[in-house]
């Protein structure tokens, strides 16, 4: 059986997950939020209270369970979706997401859930590392100003506390780490379609988004 995949890279708060789940939901795929993946590792990291400056305390991966069922991200059999999205996690998970080990294991992980199902998958490195060869891959980026009012409004929703001008300055400290990290860096994928989402809610992203994915699987189930 053939097997399809959408494949939606970009920076923190660029509305991918938003859009990929919505997208997901659409087609009937299964989404895979790899965000959330390297944040409910973070989110472990810092609950063991280990160095997470040292790729070599991440040991632990190799015993953890991280299961998606409904689109809700389980890890060791507890639902994560509200822990991970602490400030607390935000501001590491870039740190802990640099290191080679965390992102081979994890890449493996991702790589084997695509295997048999239709996948819509967003992270930093699907179109380049986890999926290279997706039938159609995205690269989705907005202002640093809306990224950091979008995360701003998604906080204030999960009773976070937040303040807009420090995720000004936590977003471009993130970007910074992500694109400029030496091993599998957030970088925009050759054949990926660039795609602005500064001036559109994510109906319209994702309208624009599932045309292009159904006219490539189109053309492809045609050839």
């Amino acid at each position: 059986m053939r097997y399809y995949a959408l494949a939606i890279d970009g920076p923190a708060g660029a509305g991918k997950s938003s859009v990929a789940k919505m997208l997901a939901a659409k087609l009937k795929y299964t989404y895979i939020d790899t965000g959330a993946m390297y944040r409910a590792i973070t989110y472990k990291a810092l609950e063991l209270k280990i160095d997470i400056s040292n790729p070599n305390e991440f040991d632990f991966i190799d015993k953890t369970i991280m299961e998606f069922k409904n689109d809700i991200l389980y890890l060791d059999g507890e639902d994560v979706t509200f822990k991970i999205r602490s400030n607390d996690v935000s501001n590491n998970v870039s740190v802990v997401a640099s290191h080679i080990p965390v992102r081979n294991k994890l890449v493996f992980l991702q790589q084997k859930i695509a295997l048999d199902r239709n996948v819509v998958m967003d992270g930093r490195d699907i179109g380049t590392v986890v999926l290279p060869n997706a039938d159609l891959k995205i690269y989705m980026s907005a202002s640093v100003e809306e990224r950091a009012r979008r995360r701003f409004e998604e906080n204030v929703s999960l009773g976070i506390d937040t303040d807009y001008q420090k995720l000004i300055i936590e977003i471009k400290r993130r970007d910074k780490i992500d694109s400029s990290r030496s091993y599998n860096p957030l970088k925009q994928a050759n054949d990926a379609i660039f795609l602005d989402t500064s001036h559109l809610d994510i109906h319209e992203v994702a309208n624009k988004i599932y045309e292009m994915f159904l006219n490539e699987i189109h053309t492809k189930r045609s050839d």
